[in-house]
């Protein structure tokens, strides 16, 4: 509980700069002792499905910039290593662009917010700025745009960010608390800055994240068979678990363990479903190996379906850097990060622990979930949408944190802005590098690809405990113990 006046906590902000001066920020000198990168990355993967990483490392190894989705880790322990603000938060762990984008409140109106909690653990606000804007730098690149752009999109992060923050400092806990960016929040902004363009890339995506819903997914995903709807099989990213007897007794188990973390009233609404068939879904590009489980539940009748996901969560990459985590279940972890700092969280949102001690996190499939393509950016746009995930990342870490303090620290001035432009465009010259050496590891066979275009022969099966096993279906040898 604070004790301290507004005036005396924006001191300490002030204060704070002593500890790390703001342009101090925009320095990244690696550690002396810097780990090597790609054993480091291969250290994380011990806890995943090892025929699933092949895969993993094919997507991680397309460009810069999605190597860098899938390498937290690294950048985690460089930041760890570097002097920091002090200023501790709720953090995302890894507010790259991509975790940003647009999804339905509770209420169904699109908000955008950050939407991957993956890496959530306390820690110095900067550190999620600086991945942020170093993201942006890659993505530019990527997309050969001009230098003029990139800068201005990284420069607009912290932009956004800064001001954004200033603009919470002066606003009570609870309007803070209850703030969203809605779509009509950012249609007025862009309306009023004159951004027609954008306005119009904005109503797209909007059309596009309404067609996004639980349906879109049954569509894509299932499919009828003998009159029951039932998901496609279709090796190694959708894999169909038979739902057996020997599996659907442990399933229905932990929906019933899962229930008991949700809300009382969304706990009745679930207690509505019931579980007709689950696949494993592969997701994402650091999240690949982990285990990603799709269960489809219907309601009243064949036309009320519901698809939840759960996802395996492990200890976050903050963690060695910052402290352990004060959850024991990894998924709760997740869980309650991001319901502190989402202005507005899924309904069904909730954890379990399997008989396999494996942590999973529960949320809706989809609902409306969309995230602009990096690919699609110009330069107009990138700058726009950094300015627009600053905001975003600042009403995060206002919630979590205090407003008042962090501002007081980033002042009025762009010492910060240029801070963290500067460290974003030294850090990419680290990305390129780690990069170069994880393409050279995969050139001497130390790092295995996949070829997402082949056919695959890989199934789950029900093991003797009621776990689950990825095997290779042409042997039936199993992929890990």
């Amino acid at each position: 509980m604070r004790t301290s006046s507004t005036n005396e906590r924006e001191q300490a902000g002030v204060a704070a700069r002593e500890h790390r001066s703001r342009t101090s920020i925009g320095e990244y000198v690696p550690a002396p002792d810097r780990p090597d990168p790609v054993a480091l990355l291969a250290s994380q993967e011990t806890v995943r499905v090892p025929l699933l990483l092949p895969l993993r490392h094919a997507r991680m190894a397309v460009s810069p910039f999605t190597f860098y989705r899938g390498s937290a880790i690294i950048m985690a322990s460089d930041l760890g290593a570097m002097p920091n603000s002090g200023l501790i938060t709720q953090l995302c762990g890894d507010a790259h662009l991509a975790n940003f984008g647009l999804f339905a409140a509770p209420d169904r109106s699109l908000v955008f917010d950050i939407n991957d909690f993956d890496e959530t653990n306390p820690g110095p606000f900067e550190w999620d700025v600086l991945r942020l804007a170093t993201s942006f730098v890659l993505a530019g690149r990527d997309q050969g745009l001009s230098e003029e752009a990139i800068r201005s999109a990284a420069t607009g992060a912290a932009f956004g960010y800064r001001t954004q923050m200033a603009a919470y400092a002066t606003m009570t806990d609870l309007e803070v608390w209850y703030d969203r960016i809605s779509v009509d929040v950012i249609e007025q902004r862009m309306k009023a800055e004159g951004r027609t363009r954008s306005r119009k890339n904005l109503e797209k995506s909007v059309a596009k994240a309404r067609t996004r819903d639980s349906w879109s997914a049954i569509a894509k995903m299932t499919e009828l068979v003998d009159g029951r709807r039932q998901f496609v099989n279709s090796p190694p990213l959708l894999i169909r678990i038979p739902l057996d007897d020997a599996v659907a007794g442990p399933i229905t188990g932990l929906i019933t363990e899962y229930q008991e973390t949700l809300a009382r009233d969304r706990a009745l609404l679930l207690n509505h479903y019931h579980v007709i068939d689950l696949a494993h879904k592969v997701v994402g590009v650091g999240s690949v190996g982990l285990m990603a489980m799709v269960v489809l539940m219907q309601g009243r009748d064949e036309n009320d379906l519901l698809v939840l996901q759960a996802k395996q969560a492990v200890p976050s990459v903050l963690e060695p850097v910052t402290a352990p985590s004060a959850y024991a279940n990894m998924g709760e972890r997740v869980v309650v990060g991001q319901q502190i700092m989402q202005g507005a969280s899924d309904v069904f949102l909730g954890w379990i622990r399997t008989q396999a001690s494996r942590d999973f996190y529960l949320r809706q499939l989809r609902d409306m979930k969309f995230a602009p393509d990096p690919t699609g950016f110009d330069e107009s746009s990138l700058v726009g949408y950094a300015m627009l995930c600053g905001r975003a990342l600042a009403r995060a870490h206002a919630r979590a944190g205090d407003a008042v303090v962090i501002a007081g620290y980033l002042g009025t001035s762009a010492k910060f802005d240029k801070a963290v432009r500067e460290f974003a465009l030294d850090y990419v010259t680290q990305v390129n590098e780690d990069f170069s050496a994880y393409q050279a590891a995969i050139a001497a066979g130390e790092v295995a690809v996949a070829d997402e275009s082949k056919p695959t022969d890989y199934a789950f099966v029900v093991t003797d405990s009621g776990g689950v096993e990825l095997v290779d279906a042409s042997s039936g040898a199993p992929t890990s113990s």
